[in-house]
């Protein structure tokens, strides 16, 4: 028996191959646009390869956790593809790598002007981690992702006034903790 329209999800919590085959070759052009999105600000293929393949792991492992429909499944996995892509994002921003295309090398900055350039980079990212999760997914949404508030607002399921006094609350946080460890000036 093949995976069709009508036993797709039934095959698949079975683990049967053809199931996943089959989602694979209806669902990747919406797995690929969703990872590419979150991704593509890395400019790594690798990365986002490596993610496509995960999210298409958890749908296989976790398939007998799904109770619905069709339309319920393109949901579900358009969830799992999100989040999946976020987790990536949060990892690769942890291991921030400054290259040489970083450093705005200049006669008008010094040596020392740029390691603390860098340094502060790294302090902010490690701000940000100190929020609260909503908030940093917020923070990473609006400054990293470049949504818009009213994108984040649909995606977090919060109006669009609760985002702009998270945001304004956040960076209230940030400066207080930054002008602690001296870092001077306003961040964000």
């Amino acid at each position: 028996m093949k995976s069709n329209e009508n036993n797709f999800i039934q095959r698949l919590q079975r683990q049967k191959e053809d199931a996943l085959e089959f989602i694979v070759d209806k669902y990747l052009p919406l797995i690929k646009g969703i990872t590419y999105k979150v991704l593509s600000p890395l400019e790594n293929d690798g990365i986002i390869e490596e993610c496509i393949n995960d999210i298409f792991l958890s749908i296989w492992n976790h398939s007998k956790k799904f109770h619905g429909d069709s339309a319920d499944f393109k949901k579900w996995i358009c969830a799992i593809a999100k989040f999946k892509a976020i987790d990536y994002y949060r990892k690769a921003s942890k291991k921030v790598e400054f290259t040489s295309n970083d450093m705005d090398l200049n006669a008008e900055k010094s040596a020392e002007d740029e390691l603390i350039m860098i340094e502060d980079k790294a302090e902010l990212i490690k701000l940000i981690n100190l929020l609260e999760p909503v908030d940093r997914d917020i923070f990473i949404m609006k400054f990293f992702l470049g949504l818009k508030t009213e994108d984040i607002s649909k995606k977090l399921g919060l109006t669009n006034s609760a985002i702009d006094n998270r945001i304004y609350r956040g960076r209230k946080k940030l400066n207080n903790k930054a002008a602690n460890l001296n870092l001077g000036g306003s961040i964000l």
